[in-house]
């Protein structure tokens, strides 16, 4: 895979580590246990079905991360994430097809026992007779011997199992402490608008209050104006207009 892009955002970045993590999973833990099961039927479906589940999880794990893709803030991280989803999704349709291929070859083997079985099962009568007749203790022998070896070979399985059950916790720990650091992440950064919010609504209010203290100068400026103007007129027109009316009184 190509190496993880640097210049894309945290979440976007989260998530390419949550989808690395599944691929990485599916490719060397499940789709070879699939490949390996032997049985019993119930047992490959359920291995089948988990498989599924988790291929449709990554793929809606991968759409979310391709609609991350317009929303970085620069076109170098665009073209990284684009590069990165096309791959995970070229990734996953090979998971697919090997996943197919998986539930058909433990088909097969799951089959050959069980037609394995049967014909044991259903052995000619002749065969079975000769076996006995060829000495009863080499018999008993073989029948412990076998049944020691299934003993042994169960013990082995589910020793395998209760270790592959354990890598699943530990990978399953690292999801949820990949999932606490993205919500650490987004914790801080509501904390980070908190404060700009708060800044932004004292920077309001202080605006809001210069607004007022400018309207009402400019209002006392106006009336101000309005009495200068008023007073001039009385000065220059109704004075002398009254002086120019009545020059006569002081003939009187």
């Amino acid at each position: 895979m190509p190496p993880v892009p640097t210049a894309v955002d945290p979440e976007s970045l989260a998530l390419i580590e949550l989808i690395e993590r599944r691929l990485n999973d599916l490719t060397t833990f499940q789709i070879p246990r699939l490949k390996a099961c032997a049985g019993p039927l119930a047992t490959q479906q359920s291995l089948a079905a988990e498989i599924r589940e988790d291929v449709e999880r990554v793929g809606r794990q991968i759409e979310e991360l391709d609609v991350l893709v317009d929303d970085q803030r620069t076109e170098r991280a665009r073209r990284q994430l684009r590069v990165r989803v096309d791959t995970f999704r070229n990734t996953l349709d090979k998971l697919r097809n090997d996943a197919r291929g998986a539930i058909l070859v433990s088909k097969r083997t799951i089959d050959a026992q069980w037609q394995s079985q049967r014909e044991e099962l259903f052995g000619s009568p002749s065969s079975t007779s000769e076996k006995v007749l060829s000495g009863n203790g080499t018999t008993k022998e073989d029948a412990l011997m076998t049944a020691t070896n299934n003993v042994t070979e169960t013990l082995q399985r589910t020793m395998g199992l209760m270790q592959k059950e354990l890598e699943r916790s530990v990978l399953s720990t690292q999801l949820i402490e990949s999932s606490t650091a993205t919500l650490q992440s987004t914790a801080q950064t509501h904390d980070g608008l908190s404060l700009l919010l708060g800044s932004s609504r004292q920077l309001i209010s202080a605006l809001e209050k210069t607004d007022t203290l400018d309207r009402l100068l400019i209002m006392a400026a106006l009336v101000f104006f309005c009495l200068v103007v008023l007073f001039i007129l009385e000065q220059r027109v109704l004075q002398k207009g009254f002086r120019i009316a009545f020059w006569w009184t002081r003939f009187v």
